[in-house]
C-alpha cells in the first residue's frame, strides 16, 4: 500500500513540473506565448511555481527516488496465500508500477522542456 501512495505522490509531483516549468516553454515553442500569458491570468499560482523551479525539480525527483525504492522494495514482498487477495495484490503491484513509470516518464520529458530545450533556442 505505501509503494501505491507514494507513486501517486511522485506522480503529482511530476505532473507540478510539467505545469511550471514545460507547458511555458511548449507554449513558447509552438509561437503561442499570447496564448500562454492569457493562460497564467487565469492560473496565476503558474507564476509562483515557475520562481522555484529548481527546487521543486529537485524536489520531484527525490519523491521518484523514494517511490522507485519503494516499488522495488515491494516487488519482493510476499502477498497473501489467499487466491483473491494474491491476485488483487499483483494487481496492486502492477498498477503501482505503471504509475511509476508515467510519472517517471512526465518528469523526464518536464525536465527536457524546461532545462535542455531553452538552451537551443
Amino acid at each position: 500500500m505505501k509503494d501505491s501512495i507514494a507513486s501517486i505522490f511522485s506522480l503529482f509531483t511530476s505532473s507540478s513540473t510539467l505545469f511550471c516549468c514545460a507547458l511555458p516553454a511548449i507554449f513558447v515553442m509552438m509561437g503561442a506565448g499570447a496564448s500562454f500569458a492569457s493562460f497564467v491570468s487565469v492560473f496565476p499560482f503558474l507564476i509562483t511555481l515557475s520562481v522555484y523551479k529548481i527546487e521543486l525539480t529537485l524536489f520531484a525527483f527525490s519523491m521518484m527516488g523514494v517511490a522507485g525504492y519503494l516499488n522495488y522494495r515491494a516487488s519482493f514482498a510476499p502477498c497473501p496465500v489467499d487466491p483473491e487477495q494474491g491476485r488483487k495484490c499483483m494487481l496492486l503491484r502492477k498498477r503501482s508500477r505503471l504509475i511509476f513509470y508515467v510519472s517517471s516518464g512526465i518528469l523526464l520529458g518536464a525536465t527536457f522542456f524546461t532545462y535542455v530545450i531553452p538552451e537551443f533556442v
